[in-house]
């Protein structure tokens, strides 16, 4: 007994939708029938493309938030009654199972809610070559499942599932960087791992002790926390200032919950910025050609390091169609970024004989090691390789609980008019805290140039009910303080 589902119907019904990185909502409305429905419409739709067929193996891997299990045994059951052959991996990064299964030329997918706080998860889909783009989006969408009868009234599983052993796929992960880097690279470093709930805490503190380096485990904990990469929680701020003291630590390496995003310290336990921390990754590795949201500093086209910087909306998949464009344009060595500071590999790089193969999904290694290593080889302080690059500093802050529909509805007032209408609007509006604005961009969100050099830039989340603000300035601390009274001043006002 079956009966047949529209996805697009239960994106609706459930609040589960895409946003930029899968699938996410509440754990409770990630009922194990909403998520076997998505993994059976993700399966169908790389049938229709040529990626799957009965007895395919598909790679699996969750985060360590109490509801991954769960949802892990349904998207697990889906594939089994697709006809597909599960490869659990475990827990481990997003980077790992994307990678395992991009080797082997078979689909994936991640149960994380990455970031976002333990009430809420996600499902994350990789196709055999790369993760699901926005035109895999629309024909996951577009999918009707017929639903077996295995579901009670609640939407849960009759019979739990169990799941096959876990394949080792974090060797090969580890090995990736330390046959690239060598035994010594990070020798005389002591280095802090933060490693909080993410589920790449080990596998971090492994190679950093592989390549050489004194690893010190930190703040480790059994309850998940929402580390956020782009908005650093104030006690994690204090706490890395503290540890670096204490610990006489050279840096703090850290992951947000699905590991694919870095979080970094320098050797004074100041938090550096995901995008500052892909320009110096990219530098470090040789990178000519860059893709990276429009939200991500301008010190990439200022230092004049690349051959050629291709601005995008956010999200990784908009990042991965520019550095495939700028492949297809004959660049040598393509590579992306986002202002989170996860970093994609889209063509291998060789040093010394060594070559680093491409994995262009977001990965949290990546940039730390390429930074650490390149500051190690110069002599230098992380603060000081910092300083190398253009003085230029970013920001980012949100507003919590802040609707999309009220996000949307800002926006939308804040852009009406003529360019003219626009300009004096947001000049009434933020004249206080930057100055004049003259220009803005609507690639994704609405970014505000203002004469004296600051940028403003408001965009609602893709995947969470907050409004993003990102600010661009000439010091760090000016920065922080426009931010802040930026989101004041939305706070305060009241549409329609």
């Amino acid at each position: 007994m079956t009966h047949t589902v529209s996805i697009a119907d239960l994106m609706t019904r459930s609040g589960v939708a895409f946003g930029t990185s899968g699938a996410r909502g509440l754990f409770t409305a990630m009922t194990d029938e909403v998520c076997f429905a998505y993994t059976q419409a993700f399966l169908q739709h790389l049938s229709s493309i040529g990626q799957f067929a009965p007895r395919s193996h598909v790679a699996i891997a969750g985060d360590l938030r109490p509801s991954s299990p769960r949802i892990m045994a349904a998207c697990a059951t889906a594939i089994e009654h697709m006809g597909g052959v599960v490869d659990n991996c475990g827990f481990v990064p997003s980077p790992a199972v994307a990678g395992y299964g991009f080797a082997r030329g078979i689909p994936s997918l991640m149960v994380t809610g990455s970031h976002i706080p333990d009430d809420r998860n996600g499902i994350k889909f990789n196709c055999t070559d790369g993760e699901v783009l926005k035109n895999d989006e629309q024909g996951i969408r577009a999918q009707s499942v017929d639903l077996p009868d295995l579901f009670d009234r609640e939407g849960m599983l009759k019979a739990a599932q169990a799941l096959p052993p876990v394949i080792d796929v974090a060797t090969a992960y580890m090995a990736r960087y330390v046959d690239y880097f060598g035994g010594d690279a990070l020798s005389g470093l002591t280095l802090g791992i933060y490693q909080h709930s993410a589920v790449g805490r080990d596998i971090v503190t492994q190679i950093v002790t592989a390549l050489g380096g004194t690893a010190v485990a930190l703040g480790r904990a059994e309850k998940f926390i929402p580390v956020d990469t782009e908005a650093v929680r104030p006690e994690d701020q204090a706490l890395a200032k503290q540890w670096a003291a204490e610990h006489g630590l050279d840096a703090i390496l850290s992951t947000d919950g699905d590991s694919d995003r870095p979080l970094l310290a320098d050797e004074t336990g100041v938090w550096m910025r995901g995008d500052v921390l892909g320009i110096l990754c990219a530098r470090a590795l040789g990178i000519k050609a860059v893709a990276t949201p429009v939200s991500c500093n301008s010190a990439v086209e200022l230092s004049g390091l690349f051959d050629a910087v291709r601005r995008t909306r956010i999200g990784s998949p908009f990042v991965i169609e520019a550095m495939n464009a700028l492949a297809d344009e004959g660049q040598v060595t393509v590579c992306g970024y986002e202002a989170n500071g996860g970093f994609l590999l889209a063509s291998p790089v060789t040093a010394e004989g060594r070559t680093l193969g491409a994995l262009p999904t977001r990965d949290a290694v990546l940039p730390m090691l390429a930074t650490l290593v390149d500051a190690r080889r110069q002599g230098v302080t992380l603060s000081a390789l910092q300083a190398q690059l253009p003085g230029r500093y970013t920001f980012s802050e949100r507003l919590q609980d802040y609707p999309t529909a009220q996000s949307q509805a800002l926006i939308a007032h804040l852009e009406e008019g003529n360019e003219a209408e626009v300009l004096a609007r947001l000049t009434a509006m933020f004249g206080a805290v930057a100055g004049e604005a003259d220009g803005i961009d609507t690639t994704d969100g609405l970014r505000i140039h203002f004469a004296g050099g600051d940028i403003i830039h408001l965009r609602p989340s893709g995947n969470a009910p907050e409004l993003r603000c990102y600010t661009e300035s000439d010091t760090a601390e000016r920065a922080a303080a426009i931010n802040a009274k930026a989101l004041g001043i939305v706070r305060e006002t009241v549409i329609g």
